[in-house]
């Protein structure tokens, strides 16, 4: 497992959490760019991957992309 500076936690927790969610629903990057698409906001799928690869999205992006692939709930886990 990659070693994790503290002031980076939170980045990828939240970047982990928003990869679960696409996978749980069996979607990938193109299939959350078309969803983001239908909402409004274009991004290519080589971009939203890069965006979601750094992890340093605001929490609006996330609560965009939580909607736009129908997650009405999510579980923060503490560790």
């Amino acid at each position: 497992m990659t070693q994790v500076a503290d002031g980076d936690v939170w980045t990828e927790q939240t970047k982990n959490m928003l990869k679960a969610e696409l996978k749980r629903r069996g979607l990938g990057y193109e299939g959350l760019a078309e969803r983001l698409k239908k909402q409004g906001t274009h991004l290519s799928v080589r971009a939203l991957t890069n965006k979601i690869s750094r992890g340093g999205f605001s929490a609006a992006f996330l609560i965009q992309c939580l909607t736009a692939i129908g997650c009405k709930t999510l579980q923060i886990e503490s560790s």
